[in-house]
Formats: structure tokens, C-alpha cells, sequence
């Protein structure tokens, strides 16, 4: 296990800075997902991690030591590739076995290791199958195996499972998850899936355009979105953003309304507002639930209901011709067309200076 720190981490190519100052700390077997949008950098950073890509500025250090110029074999880390990268003519031994190979382990240590491997990946069935006889998953495995042996201080991961079907990244996601309980290792896991995040990590990195928008917690992240971004991008469905107008400025409380919302009250966490501003109203599907006739804080009409078994879906359609969704986890049937009116938690919502 090791400790890494990430200090104004920068990467350019050319004049086009695509890290701009990223700031991380993972403690020792700590478990850490850094997730965002496509082209936000993350596998840059990992690539970085790895010594795979040059670190134009700024500080990395892997178990205290600054490794910004140390080869990628000398750093103490194993990688985990999107494409499993294991060689079809090889047996799964001699794949899992080949970095021990290329660097002269003896025959006995070797052995151990790939029969250790293979006991905690639980695939000791599968050791002389090749590739080709291998499902995606199972493919996965070796290549999880192949990281395994080399005994490194830090994995990294990056989009591992995004090649697999759902079934399939459930069932791996679970074994990862596993896998980092068994070994307490410091693992850092790239991912554009926030379900992922939110369920392997310890600590979430959250990304956009090269720069860290929050860190923290899955379930810190969650209830306490740092900013739009972080709001909009964790949870599923995603978070609903109503414009809405400052009415009042109280102590620790915004009064906030629009045509198809009630005055209400929420609580501003320290940000600033201005009596008359545009301000936007963050509240999750999951919170929403049904208000009698003419009740309710939140009015608008159903455009659609979704029955997904586990939760009803709904669409609703606001004075302003925007959209917003309730998810229900009772098996309600609202007919298109009707009137909606909804309640919920003023102290569940988010207010944000900033409109979307």
C-alpha cells in the first residue's frame, strides 16, 4: 500500500493546457474514482499516475517519493486496461504469469503468486484455457490477475469494465469491490459511470475540462454538491434544475419562487444572493412525491409516465416549457395531460447562484 499526492498537477500539449493544477490526496488503501464527462481528462491523469504521459508541471509523489521522471516499471504500480490486453496464444498462467517472466522470478515464486491470483480472482478452473475460451468478463480476470502478482503499491484502473454488457459489469464491479476489501490496497479507478463511483469508491474525484470540481465522499458528493456540475452529474435520474427568482435573503435561508413553484424557503449553505437575482433550484426526482389537488409547492402538467417496476418514472411539464421528473417508488398512474402537483423538502433542494 502507499500514499499518493497529486500537487498542481498541469499537462500540455503544445499551447492547450488539458490538466490545469489538480490537487489529490489518496491515502493508503484507499479506494479513489476519478469520474467525469468524456474529454474531461481523467484518463490523462491516470496515464499521468502511471508515467505513460509526461507531467508538464507540478508534483507527484507514490509512497512519499517524487516520481514525476521514474519509469512506469520503477513506480511501484500495475494498470488495468479498457482492452484486457492479454495475449491470445498464451494460457491464462502464462499471461497472468508474464511480467514475473520478463522479470526472471523464480519458478516457485511464480507458481505462488498465479495460485494465490487465481484464488482471489477465483479462477484457478480457468488457468490453462486460452483466451479465445474465455468470456469478457473472465478475460477481464486475467488481466485483474496479471496486476495482482506483480504486487504493487498502487492499482490503477482505467474504464475496465466499460467493454462488458451490464449483467456482466455488475457481477465484475462486485468482484473489484471485493478484491480491494481482500488486499486493502490503494486502487484508483477511472470511470465515466457514476453508478461505479458512487458504489466502489471511498473518495470521488469529480472532473470537468482538467480541473477537480469536488472531492469527497460518494454520499458527501450526493447531498452536498459543491457546485451545478457536481449536482447535475451524480445521481440517477439526474437532479432537476428549475430557474427561479431571489424573493428574500434570511439568515441561513434563500426564499426562492417561479410561475410554477410556491414560495418557499432553502437553505443558501453559505452562498451569496441578491433580492431579484435568477438563481437555480436544484431538487432530486427521488424527492418529489404527489400533493393532493391544489396542494403542494411545485405544479405542472404530466407529459409522460414511465412504469419500471421498481419506481414510476413521471415527466412533467412546467409554465415555462421545461421539463423536470419525479421518480416514485410507489406504482402510481398519472395520465398524460393532467395536472401534477407535487411536495417536497425545502431542506432536500439546492439553491446555486449560477443558471444552467
Amino acid at each position: 500500500m502507499a500514499q499518493v499526492k497529486l500537487r498542481d498537477i498541469r499537462k500540455s500539449y503544445g499551447s492547450v493546457e488539458v490538466i490545469k493544477g489538480v490537487d489529490i490526496d489518496i491515502d493508503d488503501g484507499e479506494f479513489v474514482v476519478f469520474v467525469g464527462p468524456s474529454g474531461c481528462g481523467k484518463s490523462t491523469l491516470l496515464r499521468m499516475i502511471a508515467g505513460l504521459e509526461d507531467i508538464s508541471d507540478g508534483t507527484l509523489e507514490i509512497d512519499s517519493a517524487r516520481v514525476n521522471d521514474l519509469e512506469p516499471s520503477k513506480r511501484g504500480i500495475a494498470m488495468v486496461f479498457q482492452s484486457y490486453a492479454i495475449f491470445p496464444h498464451m494460457t491464462v498462467r502464462e499471461n497472468v504469469a508474464f511480467g514475473l517472466t520478463i522479470n526472471k522470478v523464480s519458478k516457485a515464486e511464480k507458481e505462488q503468486k498465479v495460485a494465490e491470483a487465481a484464488r482471489i480472482l477465483q479462477m484457478e478452473h480457468l488457468l490453462d484455457r486460452r483466451p479465445s475460451e474465455l468470456s469478457g468478463g473472465q478475460r477481464q480476470r486475467v488481466a485483474i490477475g496479471r496486476a495482482i502478482v506483480r504486487d504493487p503499491k498502487v492499482f490503477l484502473f482505467d474504464e475496465p469494465l466499460s467493454n462488458l454488457d451490464a449483467a456482466l459489469r455488475m457481477d465484475m464491479r462486485m468482484e473489484i469491490g471485493k478484491l480491494h476489501q481482500d488486499l486493502g490496497a490503494s486502487m484508483i479507478y477511472v470511470t465515466h459511470d457514476q453508478v461505479e463511483a458512487m458504489t466502489l469508491a471511498d473518495k470521488i474525484v469529480v472532473l470537468k475540462d482538467g480541473k477537480v470540481m469536488q472531492a469527497g465522499a460518494p454520499m458527501e458528493l450526493y447531498h452536498e454538491p459543491a457546485n451545478l456540475f457536481v449536482a447535475g452529474f451524480l445521481g440517477a435520474p439526474s437532479m432537476n434544475f428549475l430557474h427561479v427568482e431571489v424573493d428574500a435573503i434570511h439568515e441561513t435561508t434563500v426564499a426562492v419562487r417561479n410561475a410554477s413553484l410556491d414560495l418557499i424557503e432553502v437553505p443558501h449553505k453559505g452562498r451569496n444572493f441578491t433580492v431579484g437575482q435568477t438563481a437555480t433550484l436544484g431538487i432530486r426526482p427521488q424527492y418529489l412525491h404527489p400533493a393532493n389537488e391544489g396542494a403542494g409547492k411545485l405544479h405542472g402538467k404530466v407529459v409522460l409516465t414511465e412504469r419500471l417496476g421498481s419506481e414510476t418514472v413521471i415527466d412533467i411539464a412546467l409554465a415555462d416549457d421545461s421539463k423536470i421528473i419525479a421518480a416514485l417508488s410507489e406504482d402510481s398512474i398519472l395520465a398524460a395531460g393532467t395536472a401534477a402537483n407535487f411536495d417536497f423538502d425545502p431542506n432536500q433542494a439546492h439553491i446555486f447562484p449560477e443558471v444552467q
